[in-house]
């Protein structure tokens, strides 16, 4: 197992957050984390990388290739986060300072993880742009000069530039329209298949856990109520809460077309 999640909870002064949870995720698999807003999905995944406020505390262990990152200091952290484990985020526009270039941005990510040379980071910066459907002009542009779907797509580009052993990837195609989310997840599938990392994916939306992924757990406040292979869950949800989920998917059925068009699954 690449990341074994053993007992974890998340807690504040007031209540717990997340309580003893455990997964494991096998290496170059596409897991599905899915649940409705609130269910502590995105806490669970920022405790991997020690990414939490400070007054959250956490408990049990995060084991990465068989290291506990809870026991790893500030200054470990910054190695592994990038070369080893990367984020990609919803919030899009926190990731970026609004007056430096995007350009600037990857000279600045890609110097702090030692490559040294001026312009073969140019050129990695640029081939990495265009596999996410950018041209090379967003280089030389600011944050605010782009769409909120170009943001997230320079941030899916820096992601990937170190090619890491676990992509953790939160609501990622929430600001993009259904193409372009489309197609930044076919673009991860391809990436994932030429290098052999881990994809841990948070979502609540069960089209995409259909098409993408190979295991899933299902949370509900704070707990994980079902996890296992997507087609036994998906066909035969044993929890009540991932059955409802599942319904309140209509997307995941068949829909009737216009008289005259072919009846097609929708993903």
């Amino acid at each position: 197992m690449i990341l074994s999640i053993e007992q974890v909870s998340i807690s504040s002064r007031e209540k717990k957050i997340v309580d003893n949870v455990s997964l494991s995720i096998r290496k170059g698999e596409w897991y599905a984390l899915v649940g409705q807003s609130g269910s502590g999905k995105s806490l669970l995944s920022q405790a991997i990388g020690q990414m939490l406020h400070r007054n959250l505390k956490v408990e049990g262990k995060i084991l990465f290739n068989g290291q506990d990152l809870l026991t790893f200091s500030q200054k470990q952290m910054r190695t592994i986060r990038g070369q080893q484990l990367s984020y990609i985020f919803q919030d899009y526009q926190g990731s970026f300072t609004p007056f430096r270039t995007i350009g600037q941005h990857f000279d600045e990510y890609l110097k702090a993880h030692g490559m040294y040379d001026r312009k073969t980071r140019r050129v990695k910066a640029k081939e990495e742009l265009e596999l996410v459907g950018l041209d090379e002009t967003v280089y030389n542009r600011y944050p605010f000069q782009l769409s909120g779907g170009q943001l997230q797509r320079v941030s899916i580009a820096m992601a990937l530039l170190l090619s890491p052993d676990l992509l953790i990837a939160d609501e990622i195609t929430t600001a993009l329209d259904s193409v372009s989310g489309h197609r930044i997840l076919e673009l991860l599938a391809k990436r994932q298949k030429e290098t052999g990392c881990t994809i841990l994916f948070i979502t609540h939306d069960w089209r995409h856990v259909r098409r993408y992924a190979t295991r899933l757990a299902v949370m509900k406040e704070g707990e994980i109520v079902e996890s296992g292979g997507k087609h036994r869950i998906l066909d035969h949800p044993m929890h009540e809460y991932t059955k409802q989920l599942i319904k309140a998917a209509p997307t995941l059925g068949r829909k009737r077309l216009p008289s005259g068009l072919k009846e097609v699954e929708t993903r």
